[in-house]
């Protein structure tokens, strides 16, 4: 049992007078709520959570997987590669016929982001059918930093684009890279 003993006699001589006994308070009680308090308080908060961007990726199932003859229009497909130092560079269908030649941009609003709102818009006046958006194919490099794939995504979350992927970047693809400085 905790208690509070408070002062003396007081020193002063002289009378004699009776002796009073010092008040003694109990704090036994006020212990137990403050760890009552604490515990509950405890187990009631949450702490803050990570935030994290779902990313779908297809199953691995031999059944389900595609023979790899879906057609997908040129005009629909934005393929971008990332090299090194924050480096980009996008093109506009097939890598051997691009229907817009490799071309070399940045980060943020000014560069990627306002391509991919021009390609989304211009997609929306050609392809009116519901699931016939704008594809993103994302190669990142092995030189490319973490940083700036994550960049991309974020690029894809507030561009809203429905269909992106992350793919393995061929060896012409790094070749012209190597051409470019960007590798």
């Amino acid at each position: 049992m905790a208690e509070l003993n408070t002062g003396g006699d007081g020193g002063k001589g002289g009378k004699v007078r009776s002796k009073k006994s010092n008040p003694g308070v109990d704090l036994t009680a006020m212990v137990d709520l403050a760890f009552l308090l604490i515990t509950f308080f405890m187990l009631t908060t949450s702490l803050s959570k990570p935030q994290s961007m779902n990313l779908a990726m297809p199953d691995k199932n031999k059944e389900d997987i595609d023979d790899g003859t879906t057609e997908v229009q040129d005009d629909r497909t934005i393929t971008i590669l990332m090299g090194k130092d924050n480096t980009l560079l996008w093109y506009l269908g097939k890598f051997d016929e691009p229907l817009v030649a490799p071309t070399e941009t940045q980060y943020g609003k000014d560069g990627i982001r306002q391509i991919l709102l021009q390609r989304i818009a211009a997609v929306k006046k050609l392809y009116t059918k519901e699931g016939e958006g704008l594809i993103v194919i994302i190669k990142p490099s092995d030189k490319t930093h973490y940083k700036n794939l994550i960049d991309i995504l974020d690029e894809m979350a507030i561009t809203n684009v429905q269909l992106y992927a992350i793919g393995d970047i061929s060896k012409p693809e790094v070749e012209l890279l190597e051409e470019k400085g960007m590798y």
